[in-house]
């Protein structure tokens, strides 16, 4: 499964995403439920380190989202790449939820088949290459404000939970 993509399993993967695909796949899908198909990678288990783990996760999501830009996919399939890793942050830094989300969502697998449509089917035109520096701001931008919310929404539980009940 390692060089085929998320939405066609027969199709292999073009050259220039073959190490891409391996961290992918660590991220996504590497270990696999006993007893069912249900597949998650270390995304939901970094994930469960309070901020820090949602930061780094993100973090690697957007190096992957970098790797492949460098290899010329376009700005619309930017776009929609930074939309899926945003998501996967937001919605991770919610406790327990998060973990659930990333563990059926995959956005680093939805970003990678977007990668391989621009190139195999071209479903995206152009290259993002040229916008590299303001990829990289609005990541950095999404990256704080991940890091804001993921501490408030910690401080809110942790002061929910340490409450002095009314009893």
């Amino acid at each position: 499964m390692e060089n085929q993509i998320f939405s066609d399993a027969n199709k292999p993967l073009p050259q220039q995403f073959q190490k891409i695909s391996k961290l992918v796949k660590l991220m996504d899908s590497a270990f696999t439920i006993p007893f069912t198909n249900i597949k998650f990678g270390l995304d939901p288990i970094i994930g469960l380190f309070p901020i820090v783990g949602d930061l780094l996760d993100y973090g690697i999501s957007a190096f992957l989202l970098i790797g492949m830009v460098r290899n010329g996919a376009s700005g619309k399939a930017v776009l929609k790449m930074i939309g899926n890793i945003t998501l996967d942050g937001i919605v991770g830094a919610i406790p327990f939820l998060g973990r659930f989300f990333d563990v059926f969502y995959k956005a680093n697998r939805r970003n990678l088949a977007i990668a391989v449509e621009h190139f195999e089917e071209g479903k995206h035109q152009g290259s993002a290459k040229p916008y590299i520096f303001a990829i990289l701001g609005v990541l950095t931008l999404i990256f704080i404000g991940l890091a804001f919310l993921s501490f408030y929404v910690f401080q809110f539980l942790w002061n929910w939970l340490n409450a002095p009940t009314a009893f």
